[in-house]
């Protein structure tokens, strides 16, 4: 029995200008998949659509008037079949007594609300269309705390917990709610943004480490979009082997 994705499926990616969420667009399109990259960067999208075809929608997530007219575009096109929520994002990386509180409002407003809104958006759709995939790309950051983490390992516990209730309030529906929870992963923006753009400290995250790099985690959630329709992945945690745990590591020595 094939376990291919059929080539007439569609599939939403949000964060889709950069990193992961362009890795993944790319991937699902060579498997032979509709896709539908939304992000708030237009030109980097426009980069994207050239590249691979994918058609493409500018929305920030974090925006209801956006989110809902990213609904509109979808239905153009005739819908979508998967929804792989995969914006998101760190903003610092200091101990509670000196962390910035907007940082951790900006956090919660993508990686949480802007997540929720785009999996109520598309929920309805879904159900009219007989079932389809809502996959989230959380972080091993919402297993474990590690020093400096609270604000984003807290964002995304919450992420984590949307996904786990709406699979248990869809049971019985056929509508698979998938994760996929990377480790450290050397994508070209998120410790930069992270660290605010500091080049030098966002690359020495990565020393000595060899760690996963965004086609890795394309590749599990183009896997997990393929498996056949009565196998569910709860969550797939990936790290690189030199990872253990958030904060036990095994560089290699220079």
């Amino acid at each position: 029995m094939s376990t291919s994705v059929s080539p007439q499926k569609r599939v939403l990616v949000t964060g889709a200008s950069s990193g992961i969420g362009a890795a993944t667009v790319r991937r699902l399109v060579a498997d032979g998949l509709s896709v539908l990259a939304v992000a708030r960067r237009a030109d980097r999208l426009a980069e994207l659509a050239a590249d691979t075809g994918a058609d493409i929608f500018v929305a920030d997530i974090t925006s209801q008037d956006d989110v809902d007219a990213l609904v509109a575009f979808a239905e153009t096109l005739g819908g979508v079949d998967a929804v792989v929520n995969n914006a998101g994002g760190a903003f610092g990386q200091e101990p509670i007594d000196q962390t910035d509180p907007e940082n951790w409002r900006r956090m919660y407003e993508v990686n949480v609300l802007g997540t929720l809104r785009v999996t109520q958006a598309f929920l309805p759709m879904l159900r009219a269309r007989g079932g389809g995939d809502i996959l989230f790309v959380t972080s091993t950051a919402s297993i474990m705390a590690y020093e400096g983490g609270a604000g984003y390992t807290g964002a995304k516990h919450a992420e984590k917990m949307i996904a786990r209730t709406l699979r248990l309030e869809l049971v019985g529906e056929p509508i698979r709610v998938l994760e996929v929870a990377p480790g450290m992963v050397h994508t070209a923006e998120f410790s930069l943004t992270r660290f605010a753009g500091d080049q030098d400290r966002a690359d020495s995250v990565y020393d000595g480490m060899d760690p996963l790099v965004d086609e890795d985690v394309a590749d599990a959630i183009a896997w997990s979009l393929s498996r056949p329709a009565n196998v569910n992945i709860d969550t797939i945690v990936l790290r690189p082997t030199r990872q253990a745990s958030n904060y036990k590591t095994a560089p290699k020595k220079s």
